[in-house]
């Protein structure tokens, strides 16, 4: 959603995390809460942005979009905004240091013995991973309860043996099994860690059950230590195996793709024979009808098609016109795939209302192309517009299909977005060019041509110019040296090219 579009009551007071986007649409902030409402309304209170200090300030006056995911618990909401952090590396919460790795836990089946280990990376290693799990010292105690119960190793050595038995800690108080001596045999001892393994996927209700029968026993026996221990024990591994706590599987980012679920609800929701497992999404981008562009963004089966993306610059639009380089844009490349006789999208998606879609439809009867379903999505209500009709389709803010279409929209925006930003910064650097005394048109493009980019002029030193550019004496090398290497160098990553 817009920032302009907050409105606190839509956020419910539930667990979950919430993302900040810029006006690229590039995720900055990704924060978790234990009220999604409380929290985020605190970011738009008009007297915070007076109160915080300056690394908040530029936080909160930089958001342009946000979006959340509300959790079951405050523990998954832990995790999940962890992992949002590593895979989005967003600027702000390396810049507020507000960054978190809990811990795994760890089997390495190329040992002759695996056990049960702590971890803090996943690696690719052949080895399995559970986790992870945001309450260490829960964990910790808990793993040192499964090793005992399940009479497995606790050495660190790979390959244990009988000199690895004689400085083992566990063989005096019998925790330990023993494998490296023979004492089980190894089918034995992987019966013992399959039925570990089996708690680690939340199979804990045989488990529970017997402590409580032998907590049961302690305090009848009015054992009552041993019934704390045991009753801590319990607690314990709820807390960290139970099915509630655990999240394994890859996070999706608030706002993103939900697959097969979201394409289905989309085509209920747009009245189509069949699902549309092929989308595209167009999106225009320019200041004042300069350096105009656009951007193609392909889905398919409801997530994003890379392989697929297109960038356009407009050619025959020379005015602030959005409507005349939507036609344009859908003409060429309609236009490409009716000529190539290529399969065309099961939907198409313009960034507008009825004036985007109407350029659309115009482009698509220009070609005598046989009909498909063309929509506009519109910002500011997040209206669904379809040809023919008034009234445009408002879905729920939550419903599948529209969290699909925004993410769609939200990547063909961004995409667009770094295209016209890499061509403007493009004709900022090779404008110093125009600065030095004795460059002109013409020298311009032999220099541009000899070096394929301005990048790769900036790199030559000026024995390479003089060498790669006929008619350019040391003189003349050294003016545009020296211009290239005055202020600041291109940024990486500026040229992205997907």
């Amino acid at each position: 959603m817009r920032k302009s579009e907050f409105h606190p009551s839509e956020i419910p007071n539930k667990p979950g995390v919430y993302v900040y986007r810029d006006w690229s649409g590039k995720v900055i902030y990704v924060g978790k809460a234990a009220n999604l409402r409380r929290r985020m309304s605190s970011y738009f209170q008009p007297s915070r942005i007076v109160r915080a200090d300056a690394k908040l300030r530029s936080l909160i006056n930089s958001i342009e979009e946000w979006s959340y995911e509300v959790v079951r618990s405050e523990n998954e909401a832990l995790i999940l905004e962890s992992r949002l952090i590593k895979d989005y590396a967003p600027y702000y919460n390396i810049l507020l240091r507000d960054d978190k790795r809990y811990l795994l836990l760890k089997i390495d089946w190329n040992e002759k013995f695996p056990t049960l280990k702590l971890a803090r990376l996943r690696k690719n290693d052949g080895s399995r991973y559970f986790g992870p799990f945001p309450n260490g010292g829960a964990l910790r105690m808990t793993l040192e309860f499964l090793l005992a119960n399940f009479g497995l190793r606790a050495c660190r050595d790979s390959d244990p043996n009988e000199d690895t038995r004689k400085r083992c800690l566990k063989r005096i108080v019998k925790d330990c099994c023993a494998p490296c001596v023979g004492a089980v045999s190894p089918e034995e001892y992987r019966q013992r860690i399959e039925r570990a393994i089996a708690v680690l996927d939340g199979d804990i209700a045989p488990l529970i059950a017997s402590l409580k029968q032998q907590m049961s026993e302690a305090a009848q026996a009015e054992n009552f230590e041993k019934a704390a221990r045991l009753r801590d024990v319990m607690t314990n591994l709820d807390a960290v195996f139970g099915k509630k706590n655990r999240i394994f599987s890859r996070p999706k980012l608030p706002g993103s793709s939900l697959g097969g679920e979201a394409v289905n609800a989309l085509g209920d929701a747009l009245g189509l024979p069949t699902p549309p497992t092929n989308i595209i999404g167009f999106d225009i981008s320019n200041i004042l009808g300069k350096l105009a562009v656009a951007s193609l963004v392909a889905f398919k089966d409801g997530k994003p098609d890379k392989e697929n993306f297109r960038r356009f610059r407009i050619r025959t639009v020379h005015q602030s016109d959005d409507f005349a380089m939507m036609r344009e844009v859908l003409h060429r490349h309609f236009g490409r795939l009716l000529a190539m006789n290529l399969p065309l999208p099961d939907l198409v998606m313009v960034d507008g209302g009825k004036g985007q879609l109407s350029a659309a439809i115009d482009a698509l009867c220009e070609l005598n192309c046989p009909p498909l379903p063309v929509i506009g999505l519109a910002k500011r209500n997040e209206e669904i517009f379809l040809p023919g009709r008034s009234e445009p389709i408002v879905l729920d803010r939550h419903d599948p299909a529209l969290r699909m279409l925004q993410a769609l929209r939200d990547e063909a925006h961004r995409f667009a977005i770094s295209f016209h930003r890499e061509l403007r910064h493009k004709l900022i650097e090779q404008s110093k060019l125009d600065e030095i005394p004795g460059i002109g048109d013409s020298r311009k493009r032999e220099l541009l041509r000899a070096f394929g980019s301005l990048r790769n002029l900036k790199k030559a030193s000026v024995a390479k110019i003089v060498q790669k550019v006929p008619g350019i004496g040391e003189h003349i090398a050294n003016a545009v040296y020296n211009a290239l290497h005055k202020g600041v160098s291109l940024k990486n990553g500026e040229r992205k090219n997907e």
